[in-house]
This record gives C-alpha cells, sequence and structure tokens, in this order.
C-alpha cells in the first residue's frame, strides 16, 4: 500500500515542478521583446477551440506611417465593427523639406530630425506586436535629388522600408482615409489636403447614395505645400501683400484642374461641398472654436462655413510672428506656417466657391489601415471560397 502512495507523492512534486517552469517560460516569453519573445513561445499543434476566425483577426495590429514634407505620423490600431480602433499614435514636425526648394536636396539636420522621428515609430511598432504595416514617404522624398538616398538610410538605421508614394496613390488614400465624412447628400465633392511641400486636389462624385464609395472623378497635384510657399514668400512676417501675392500664385496652378473637373462635373454650390484634410484645415478650425488646447473629438468632422475660414484668415494676419506662436491652436512649429496654408485654402475656395466644409483630422494614415484591413478581409474570402470548392461532396450517402 506504500508504494501507491509514495508515487502519488512524486506524481505531485513532479506537477508542482511543471506548473512552476511552465510560469517561469511564460513570464520570460512575455518580458522578451519583439523577435525573441516569438522564439521563447512554444509552437501551438491545434488551433484553440472555439474562437472564430473573426475574432483572431480583430486582434491583428496594423501600422500605417506617413513620412511627409513637415510631418511624420504613425497609427497603431486594431480592426472594429465600425472600422478600426486605435491603440497608439505619434506625431512629430520634422521638417524634412525644409530648404528643399531652394537646394533641390534633403539637408542633412532635416534628415537627422526626420530619422530620429522614424526610429520612435519603429519601437512602438516592435514594442506593439504589429503584424501589419505600410510606411510610406510623400513629396520631399518624391522631389529631392538624393531621395532614394535618404530611403536607404532610413532603412540601415531604424529597419523601417519607406515607399515613396505617387501622388494619385497619395490622393487615393487621402480619399479613403476621409470618406466617412463626404455628405452622401451631396452629389460630389472636393477633397483637398494641404501638404508641406505638395497639395492634392480630388473631385469626387458620390454615385449610388449612401453605401456606394466615392468615385474618384479627377485629380491633380498642385507643386506648392506649406513649406515650400512660405520659403519663397516669407512665414515671419507676412503683410497683406506678400498674403495676397501668395494666393495669386497658387490660383494660378489651379486653372486647368478647375476647369477641367467643372467642364465634366456641371458643379454648382447647391450640389458639392468641400472637405479639407490637412494641419492648416485642423488649425484654422480649432482657431474658430476659440479652443484653449486643441481638442480632435470637436475638430474631426465639424463643418464651417467659407466666411468663418475668412475671418479667422484675417485675424491670423493681423497677429504678428509672437501672437500666432503663443496661439494654442497654432503654436511655436506652425507659426510661420499657417498663413501659407490659409493662403492655399483661400485660393481653392476661390475657384471652388462652396456654402461648406468640412474639416477632416484624418487622412493618409487612416487610408493606409482601411486599405491594408480591407486586403486581408479579402484574402480571407477568397480562402474560405477555396476550401467550399475543396470540400468533398458526399451526396448524403457516404459516397463521393
Amino acid at each position: 500500500m506504500g508504494a501507491p502512495r509514495k508515487s502519488r507523492r512524486r506524481g505531485r512534486r513532479g506537477r508542482g515542478r511543471r506548473k512552476e517552469e511552465a510560469r517561469k517560460e511564460a513570464a520570460a516569453a512575455k518580458a522578451a521583446p519583439g523577435p525573441a519573445r516569438k522564439s521563447l513561445q512554444k509552437p501551438q499543434n491545434r488551433k484553440p477551440s472555439g474562437r472564430p476566425a473573426a475574432a483572431a483577426a480583430a486582434d491583428k495590429l496594423y501600422a500605417a506611417l506617413d513620412l511627409g514634407t513637415n510631418n511624420c505620423r504613425l497609427l497603431i490600431a486594431r480592426q472594429s465593427p465600425d472600422g478600426f480602433k486605435v491603440v497608439d499614435a505619434y506625431s512629430r514636425i520634422v521638417r524634412l523639406g525644409e530648404g528643399l526648394a531652394s537646394t533641390g536636396a534633403l539637408g542633412e539636420a532635416a534628415m537627422t530630425r526626420a530619422i530620429d522621428a522614424l526610429r520612435i515609430c519603429a519601437e512602438k511598432m516592435e514594442r506593439r506586436g504589429v503584424v501589419r504595416s505600410r510606411t510610406i514617404a510623400t513629396a520631399a522624398c518624391r522631389t529631392a535629388d538624393n531621395g532614394a538616398d535618404f530611403i536607404e538610410r532610413v532603412r540601415k538605421e531604424t529597419g523601417l522600408s519607406l515607399e515613396i508614394v505617387s501622388t494619385e496613390d497619395e490622393a487615393r488614400l487621402a480619399v479613403a482615409g476621409c470618406s466617412p465624412l463626404l455628405d452622401r447628400a451631396c452629389s460630389s465633392a472636393l477633397v483637398f489636403d494641404i501638404g508641406g511641400g505638395s497639395t492634392e486636389l480630388i473631385w469626387v462624385r458620390m454615385d449610388g447614395g449612401s453605401d456606394a464609395r466615392p468615385v474618384i472623378a479627377d485629380w491633380t497635384s498642385l507643386p506648392c505645400g506649406v513649406v515650400t510657399l512660405a520659403e519663397r514668400h516669407g512665414g515671419v512676417d507676412v503683410p497683406d501683400d506678400i498674403y495676397a501675392r501668395m494666393v495669386s500664385e497658387v490660383s494660378g496652378q489651379l486653372g486647368a484642374f478647375t476647369e477641367r473637373a467643372k467642364n465634366g462635373a456641371g458643379v454648382s454650390a447647391s450640389n458639392f461641398h468641400l472637405l479639407g484634410t490637412s494641419g492648416t484645415v485642423t488649425t484654422i478650425a480649432g482657431v474658430h472654436l476659440g479652443l484653449n488646447r486643441y481638442d480632435r473629438t470637436r475638430v474631426d468632422g465639424l463643418w464651417i462655413s467659407p466666411d468663418d475660414v475668412h475671418g479667422v484668415t484675417r485675424a491670423l494676419l493681423a497677429m504678428d510672428y509672437g501672437s500666432r506662436a503663443a496661439h494654442p491652436c497654432v503654436g511655436q512649429e506652425r507659426a510661420d506656417l499657417v498663413l501659407a496654408g490659409c493662403a492655399i485654402f483661400e485660393a481653392i475656395a476661390l475657384a471652388w466657391p462652396a456654402d461648406r466644409l468640412r474639416v477632416a483630422d484624418r487622412g493618409l494614415r487612416e487610408g493606409i489601415l482601411l486599405s491594408l484591413m480591407e486586403a486581408d478581409a479579402s484574402r480571407r474570402r477568397r480562402r474560405r471560397k477555396r476550401r467550399r470548392k475543396l470540400k468533398p461532396d458526399t451526396g448524403g450517402n457516404g459516397t463521393m
């Protein structure tokens, strides 16, 4: 009788040691970063039971990184029933395009600032365990003589492989990111994205009602943004005549696109609206609301009139540089750029007189996230269809 009891005691001690070892392995796996964590985790021999594929897909983390002429922005999100839920975000003004208009190349100080910000983005993506990502660079890297060399330097120093997107792809992503804010009661809209080195304008039609996707009817990319325009005309001291000169320059670049789109679309102020996505437009909205601190929840989706925008512009023109820098919705980093942005917007509003403007604090990153998630969903649907085709048909009697 003693032998069985002794055997049971050894079994209990063995189970205790195995549990303790399992706890230590689990703790080590949890503490280890990125690739090291994966190597510590034991392989699973079978799929977890009772877990739908949709739930597993919702656990995946996606990342979208947009390195522009002025800003470096990152969003990390997971899929949700209404689109996605943001898990982490990062934004830093790096002014990558500083001096680009005069030299044709990215400067060393600007590249260093951008790489510092990109390194933080890479660390966030690694720490969060991002599964799918797309990292893009826009106007500054497209136009700089050393843009490709900079992309290679980024890869070596941060591990990120930046993709220099075309102006067409940039326009498409902007529309995809802002699509939920388009008023489907209108037949069309002009979406514009005032960047640091370029400005994208996209004429979209809302054919097919509220459930239909907007159709890009025409688009253009202007070779000017807040950084390039401010460097040409000045951004610290901006008297009325300098501001008028900036508006005139942008208006001259808009002419061909405006005529082409209007002749083909029959635009009237009653059936279209403007939708702006950029730091310029969100800054104007914050100033208009009189916010003591920028609040995305109050700005994103806000409807304002061109008269409201004109009033904000006149108020900013009346301020000196120090007053603009001290404004909570402008700040030191945008104080010398905001009036160039206002000039670009005013030129757009003159060419496309609309009753309403909708403000979007969203754009390329959101468009990237939605496109990545949609691509994964399409792949899952195709796999399910293939499995159904390959499944044998027993005909109900156990025979082929």
